[in-house]
């Protein structure tokens, strides 16, 4: 049975204070969580009889098997499945996220937790194995992202930095997305180098804008027919990464 104190434990990491204070989050599904085991250390699982027969070895911390009552009353989703893993933070270099190699995606103020999982689930299609966020950017472990990068977190590297100090030091090029921009897809564009991709509401801020070496634009079709003001961010940036590894076929 699933005691009190575990069920609050496992709330409470649902606030970003103690995630950061534990080093721990949360993922729930039955294939979220099946996906995650190889990657991540699990501090605690609690799954259903059924889940656990599908299972090979389990290689976790504290296993507990639960009823529906248990699954429940821990749960962040409103229709719950047959498991729920407490996980530890991975720690990762930054370092490693080198733009004159690789395409690295820079996400500048990211508010909306749906998006940023979004986002992390593109990076992992098109090959894209670091994303470097703004410290205010949604937190990456928070439940809802968890949930909406359907697994690709386990391979995907998320680095909180100043962008401003990681812009600096950088010699590859910097693409940002402007209005004013060259249109993506007649600029020619290289297989590795910086994306950035701005906030919701306001884009990429202009502290940022002067390490940009090269503005693209996604046009709407047709040109001159009046559309919406502008793409949700996680649209835009799979426009964006797929025409970067289009040119590289």
């Amino acid at each position: 049975m699933l005691s009190k104190a575990k069920i609050k434990h496992i709330r409470s990491l649902e606030l970003k204070k103690f995630r950061n204070e534990h080093k721990l989050f949360v993922a729930e599904g039955n294939k979220l969580v099946a996906d995650m085991l190889p990657f991540f250390n699990c501090e605690l699982l609690i799954a259903k009889p059924s889940w656990m027969a599908t299972q090979g070895d389990l290689i976790v911390k504290e296993l507990l098997v639960a009823d529906d009552g248990d699954i429940e009353k821990a749960s962040f989703l409103k229709s719950p499945q047959d498991v729920i893993a407490v996980f530890h933070q991975p720690l990762y270099n930054l370092e490693e996220a080198n733009p004159n190699t690789n395409l690295v995606l820079v996400l500048d103020g990211i508010q909306d937790p749906g998006n940023l999982g979004t986002i992390i689930r593109l990076a992992d299609w098109f090959g894209i194995e670091h994303i470097v966020c703004s410290y205010d950017t949604a937190d990456a472990f928070s439940p809802k992202t968890v949930q909406a990068t359907m697994g690709a977190l386990a391979r995907i590297k998320v680095h909180y930095t100043d962008l401003t100090a990681f812009l600096k030091q950088q010699k590859a090029s910097i693409y940002g997305t402007y209005l004013d921009g060259e249109n993506l897809y007649s600029k020619e564009l290289n297989g590795n180098g910086i994306i950035i991709m701005g906030s919701e509401g306001n884009g990429i801020r202009p502290e940022i804008t002067p390490f940009v070496t090269e503005k693209v634009f996604i046009p709407n079709f047709p040109a001159e027919k009046a559309t919406s003001e502008s793409l949700n961010v996680a649209i835009a940036t799979a426009i964006v990464c797929s025409e970067f590894r289009r040119r590289q076929l």
